[in-house]
């Protein structure tokens, strides 16, 4: 759908923003947009709020957020869920940003299932954007039946013989936080090498997981229940059968902007530049966390929380030109 393409539909929501993607940088802003006194709607492809970190690693320990030694990922978008709360933002979740227009001062965007939002100006915050989990061949038909690529409870994997497949900072997190609860854990990845981090393949090593090399699942086996085995070919053309419950394809992800790429968006791959402001080169459509590029960018869940209140107070102004820039300090308003 081009950028333009949306026709006189009756509106669905009527909002001064529109907040596209609810992973942190996105919710943090609809906490932010109420503060400014704006009422806002949250667009997001996921069923639920919290982007890559409720689809990818809810149960991972994130250490760069300001003012938490640590916090396990779900624990966070928890938090940014009640924060944003007070506001009562309105969540159009499970729902992809289609078509674009300009009426009336304002925009008019137009959902995948039909639904139109009007608003007075749109925030990004789609983070890598859609996002689909590279398969694993050898587990077509089992995917949700003992083949996962996300694991949102780890008490659900209690017990099981888990293989992770890849290598990747993603297969090795996995490990990681899965062997507390698993009766055992296997990395199988198809190359000598890793990807991931040396610090996380060191922590896999000291607690004894085993990584099986240049190898690859060639077979999964099981019945209506579920998975019961794999086989892995090895390097030195043998195979070996490991008992399996849970098969984690820790393979990555492709990803793409959807229809926002037909936006008239100046992109820089599957980044939307930005100036100082956090606005694109369109009026009132604004951009911040991992989808925003500029120089010196650096792609952090806290550069995105900045980028998200400079973006929302910009916005603010676009809005209401008598408004202030600068709202005063949050623990000013009591």
């Amino acid at each position: 759908m081009t950028a333009d393409a949306v026709t006189d539909k009756p509106v669905s929501e009527e909002v001064d923003l529109l907040v596209v993607g609810a992973g942190p940088t996105g919710l943090f802003a609809a906490y932010y947009a109420g503060f400014r006194g704006l009422s806002v709607a949250v667009l997001d492809s996921l069923p639920e709020p919290g982007g890559q970190v409720t689809a990818m690693y809810p149960e991972k320990m994130i250490f760069d957020v300001a003012g938490f030694p640590e916090v396990r990922g779900r624990d966070l978008v928890a938090g940014l869920v009640e924060q944003a709360s007070q506001y009562d933002p309105t969540y159009l979740l499970g729902r992809h940003a289609a078509g674009l227009s300009e009426v009336d001062g304002g925009l008019l965007v137009e959902t995948s299932e039909g639904a139109t939002v009007r608003t007075g100006a749109v925030l990004i915050t789609a983070g890598i954007g859609e996002f689909n989990p590279r398969p694993l061949p050898a587990g077509d038909g089992w995917v949700g039946r003992g083949v996962v690529h996300f694991i949102p409870e780890l008490a659900a994997h209690k017990g099981h013989d888990v293989v992770v497949v890849g290598g990747g900072d993603s297969a090795f997190d996995w490990a990681l936080a899965l062997h507390p609860v698993a009766r055992s854990i296997t990395l199988v990845h198809r190359r000598a090498r890793f990807r991931a981090q040396a610090g996380l393949v060191s922590k896999v090593e000291d607690l004894g997981i085993p990584l099986i090399t240049e190898a690859e699942i060639a077979e999964i086996n099981g019945d209506d229940t579920g998975v019961h085995e794999v086989v892995v070919n090895l390097a030195d053309g043998q195979s070996r059968t490991l008992p399996a419950q849970t098969v984690v394809a820790a393979l990555g992800f492709t990803a793409d902007l959807g229809a926002i790429e037909s936006w008239g968006l100046e992109l820089d791959k599957r980044t939307i530049r930005v100036d100082t402001t956090m606005r694109t080169n369109r009026e009132r459509i604004y951009a911040a966390g991992d989808v925003a590029t500029y120089t010196g960018k650096v792609k952090l869940i806290a550069t995105g929380f900045g980028e998200a209140a400079t973006a929302v107070n910009n916005i603010a102004v676009a809005l209401n030109p008598k408004a202030r820039l600068f709202p005063g300090h949050s623990t000013d308003k009591g």
